[in-house]
């Protein structure tokens, strides 16, 4: 069911993030949606410095769990953290990628973006395209509940960004910052407490 009717506080609150789908695919449709959605977050000189990697087939969701799961078994061993929980956090991790109905993948881009002769100003540039790029994934997200889809926000892809270029065949100019799941939630997810207004604002004149 549509959630398009709700006011934009109703959809902003009612934003959660869901870690299982019902098996039910997403509309292409309403993916077109969700990136067009992303196309309207603010950018730094309007460079709109994000691609996105859409996987909708079991075939490239397979490849690309095997290829990161290998990943973070090496890290985790790395961490010393013991065999079993190494395999349980993996078997996870896999089973959120390759069950999800869709996947984006956002991925910042800054072929295009201002390049100056020192390294403070070059990072704030891409400080300013990951910003933008947070902005846009938030659009995605909120769109996919107004259309009344769920959606979860995996950070995997910023520890093995040129693990996930090698197993989808991507452009090396792309870096893989973030993973989408998209479906129709199959449970209610537990929420968190969010902080009061007084904690977070620091100062009001």
């Amino acid at each position: 069911m549509e959630r398009n009717d709700l006011d934009l506080t109703t959809i902003i609150r009612g934003r959660r993030s869901v870690r299982r789908y019902q098996d039910r695919p997403v509309a292409h449709q309403h993916i077109m949606e969700i990136l067009a959605a992303a196309g309207w977050a603010p950018s730094p000189h309007g460079r709109q410095p994000w691609r996105f990697v859409v996987l909708t087939r079991a075939e490239p969701k397979q490849q690309l769990a095997e290829a990161m799961g290998d990943e973070w078994r090496r890290q985790l061993a790395f961490d010393q953290q013991d065999d079993a929980i190494i395999e349980l956090r993996r078997h996870k991790s896999h089973e959120r990628i390759t069950q999800a109905p869709a996947i984006i993948i956002p991925c910042l881009y800054m072929g295009e973006m201002d390049e100056y002769p020192d390294d403070d100003r070059n990072e704030a540039e891409t400080i300013m395209a990951i910003q933008s790029l947070g902005c846009a994934v938030q659009n995605m997200l909120l769109m996919a509940y107004s259309l009344g889809l769920d959606g979860g926000w995996m950070c995997a892809p910023l520890f093995c960004p040129d693990i996930v270029v090698a197993a989808l065949d991507l452009d090396p100019m792309l870096i893989p910052h973030a993973l989408i799941t998209l479906g129709y939630a199959a449970a209610d997810p537990k929420r968190r407490e969010r902080r009061s207004l007084d904690e977070l604002i620091v100062r009001f004149d």
